[in-house]
């Protein structure tokens, strides 16, 4: 660990945490970044004005190279080395705030070679795990490649070349991170960029689009359907909205005139400086609750008439934290935690503003992966969890008991739900498959090995954005209703499914045709893209669907000026 103070201290990772160990030797001068050669004997640390090497095992600093020392006195300025990587060959990198990216000799302490990327900063920097290519991040927005490559075809003598400038940012790149087949960065914009390497990738398809993702895919949002509430959540606090209403009527497209606007009932702050993990308000209104990195708070809602009151559950039970979702059943009567090492904590909601564990769920196996999705059955009988090792266990919720577990697939589960008529637990993977799994059968349904068997349509395989929230039309069984950022589908079970020569997208196509050539050209999907970026959508009851938006301008409004780049001829 590097320190404001110039010091570097050693940790033991022990079982349960880390231990210090011992201080390294301590220069003047903050430390800003630091790298570990790959045998573990030393370590590179880079401040302003300067990089150092120290030895692990005497502490002391065996090279002190001055990264600022070519420049003329006249023209100096402070150098601030915001990164650094170690080499196995003995090579140092370093990137630094006048825009260079430089290769060091530790031993010599000479430099090998110098780039300069751009006019502003270089913030980040990652090297592939074969060390022959670089990714390093500027604060205006770029990223930019550096491979390792012969001087000419058949030499053994190589440089590091410049290959590959990307522009998707806006703000600073503050992370990197180099994968075999992909360069990833995020930005202060709050953008997650994933730009595949072409020359990485076998075959066209998901891993060959670049992927851009502005939202976490968790649940932000949570929805009390019988008493019109929607809860947001924030990093640090969490706002309780009730939805406004109309008493008109009016065609497909047309917008309504509200006769109750939205009202901001209020908003609960979190105390202290950890970040909000997860939260959820019960269906009936009544009850909220959520869980920062230490604490767990539950809260107790009195609605009366317009007004509304807040009162803190005083005991909440201790709990095995943090915790990754929270879901309440149904009937608003019981409160699901998801916890780390796949337990599932069970908590009964008492009257008047109470709260009692009743059991901790745990897969018969164990796991060392948390819990991060959940699923209740609408009956109260059945919960399914989903945990980091990508299994999906289903527990009787009558006898707390495991039921059985679904059968593991390749890719992890971004949404799932369990049919209110059926039972059926309705899967989303990464890879976009979808999957249906009988809960009292135990086994995949006949309409699930249909679509593993015919195979679902190209367009919506190579979807970028995975599906984050899963539910059903009690008044239709046969509709599934899911969504991702970009897109709400109504997935119609009755209808055949479109093979890749028909069009996924023909609702307005379709609109145009005569009955019979309308029904002949009907298939399984309806998709609509009105709303955009989606982050939340559910059914409140049989005539009546919530869409959440969160426009990107907004958060852009948030952000700071980037930095301001002279453009030729202004």
């Amino acid at each position: 660990i590097g320190c404001e103070d110039g010091s570097v201290k050693l940790f033991q990772v022990v079982p349960g945490g880390i231990q210090f160990e011992k201080n390294l030797d301590r220069q003047k001068g903050r430390v800003l970044c630091l790298s570990w050669h790959p045998s573990g004997t030393h370590i590179a640390a880079g401040s302003i004005d300067f990089l150092r090497v120290l030895d692990v095992r005497s502490g002391r600093t065996v090279q002190r190279i001055m990264v600022n020392y070519h420049v003329p006195k006249p023209k100096k300025r402070e150098c601030v080395v915001w990164s650094v990587a170690f080499l196995s060959s003995g090579t140092v990198v370093s990137s630094d705030s006048f825009g260079r990216v430089q290769f060091w000799d530790w031993e010599r302490g000479t430099l090998l070679e110098s780039h300069t990327v751009s006019t502003s900063a270089v913030l980040s920097l990652a090297v592939s795990e074969k060390e022959d290519s670089i990714v390093v991040g500027t604060s205006a927005g770029a990223t930019y490649q550096f491979q390792l490559l012969p001087v000419k075809t058949g030499s053994q003598d190589k440089h590091w070349v410049r290959t590959k400038p990307f522009q998707h940012h806006t703000h600073d790149v503050r992370a990197v991170a180099h994968s075999p087949t992909a360069l990833i960065s995020g930005g202060l914009d709050a953008q997650l960029v994933i730009r595949p390497l072409m020359e990485k990738v076998q075959r066209k398809g998901y891993e060959a689009a670049l992927r851009k993702f502005t939202f976490p895919h968790r649940r932000l949002v949570s929805c009390a359907r019988k008493a019109r509430l929607l809860l947001f959540q924030f990093s640090q606090h969490l706002e309780l909205w009730r939805l406004g209403s109309t008493n008109e009527t009016g065609k497909d497209g047309e917008v309504l005139p509200v006769c109750r606007m939205p009202e901001h009932l209020l908003q609960l702050k979190s105390k202290g400086p950890e970040h909000i993990y997860c939260s959820c308000v019960s269906p009936c209104g009544s009850w909220i609750a959520y869980c920062t990195a230490s604490r767990f708070h539950l809260y107790r809602v009195q609605h009366e008439g317009d007004s509304v009151s807040i009162k803190k559950v005083p005991s909440v039970p201790k709990l095995l934290l943090p915790a990754y979702q929270l879901q309440c059943a149904s009937d608003s009567g019981r409160l699901f935690v998801a916890s780390d090492r796949g337990s599932v904590h069970v908590l009964q909601l008492l009257e008047p503003g109470g709260c009692k564990h009743l059991h901790t769920l745990r897969p018969p196996a164990g796991t060392a992966e948390a819990v991060y999705l959940l699923a209740s059955s609408a009956d109260g009988n059945w919960l399914a969890a989903v945990s980091g090792d990508w299994e999906i266990h289903v527990y009787n919720l009558k006898h707390f008991k495991h039921h059985c577990t679904v059968p593991t697939y390749s890719c992890a589960v971004t949404a799932l739900a369990i049919h209110p008529a059926t039972n059926n637990l309705v899967i989303a993977y990464s890879d976009q498959q979808l999957f249906e799994f009988s809960i009292p059968e135990k086994q995949y349904t006949a309409w699930s090995r249909t679509v593993q068997n015919c195979g679902l349509h190209k367009a919506w395989l190579e979807r970028d954005s995975p599906i984050t929230h899963i539910t059903f039309n009690p008044k239709n069984p046969s509709h599934i209703l899911l969504h991702d950022i970009y897109m709400f589908c109504v997935l119609d079970k009755s209808l055949p499914l479109p093979d890749d020569s028909a069009p996924l997208m023909n609702q307005s196509v379709l609109k145009q045709l005569p009955e019979t050539a309308r029904q002949r050209q009907l298939h399984a999907f309806k998709i609509c893209k009105k709303f955009q970026p989606l982050l939340f959508a559910d059914l409140l009851d049989e005539s009546c669907l919530v869409m959440v938006e969160r426009p990107l301008m907004d958060i852009t409004a948030q952000l700071p000026p980037p930095v301001q780049q002279k453009k030729f001829g202004t």
